[in-house]
């Protein structure tokens, strides 16, 4: 399958992401991901990218969708990919396009996960991260706690609620969630590539998409 997965902070895009791959063998790709991997391959644009990232500026689109040009065109991606939290901006998603169309890949579908906001929270909320910088597993301290005096279960370090997942930073994130990306759902719908999934369960959900793009 190729792939675009859209959805607010909280909508379970990583978790859902990575279950589509089980299914077919597709490979998931964010941003963040071919960033640091350019940057840790030392080429001439993880160097570029990393001098913006050095100085905590934001990597530009047109640097961003050189790195995603090279990344599509790996072998890996032949069997399909699924693009994690990637465009978010009608700007990126208009380069995306163009991209797409000069190295004659076509899209099976713009998959967008509908979460309620109270979910969202609670999901968010709940969740606390490994503080190993080399580990960060994530865990929940309802579905999937950490051990009983808070610590990592793989590596032992002790785990923390990010500052960005407090409930006043989660209601900021989906602000501008729902101001720059959001009008990504309108910009996909019109061009016929639109599918919503209601997403409170992730194995549900991979399940529902799986069915709906085999047809």
């Amino acid at each position: 399958m190729k792939i675009i997965l859209l959805g607010a902070p909280g909508a379970g895009k990583g978790t859902v992401a990575k279950l589509l791959t089980e299914m077919d063998g597709s490979v998931q790709i964010s941003t963040g991901d071919i960033l640091r991997a350019a940057v840790k391959e030392g080429s001439a644009l993880g160097r570029e990218a990393k001098g913006y990232m050095d100085r905590g500026d934001l990597v530009p689109d047109e640097l961003i969708m050189k790195i995603m040009e090279v990344r599509l065109q790996q072998p890996d991606c032949r069997k399909g990919f699924i693009l994690d939290g990637f465009p978010r901006t009608i700007p990126q998603a208009e380069a995306l396009n163009i991209l797409l169309e000069t190295l004659n890949i076509q899209l099976d579908s713009v998959v967008n996960l509908e979460v309620p906001t109270d979910v969202i929270l609670d999901r968010l909320t709940t969740r606390r991260t490994c503080a190993n910088p080399e580990c960060q597993e994530i865990y929940n301290i309802k579905s999937n706690p950490p051990t009983a005096d808070g610590k990592c279960k793989k590596c032992g370090t002790p785990v923390v609620q990010r500052d960005d997942e407090t409930e006043a930073a989660i209601m900021n994130r989906l602000d501008t969630y729902n101001k720059k990306t959001s009008p990504l759902i309108g910009f996909y719908e019109s061009r016929g590539l639109l599918k919503n999934f209601l997403s409170l369960s992730s194995k549900d959900t991979v399940a529902q998409i799986g069915k709906t793009l085999s047809r």
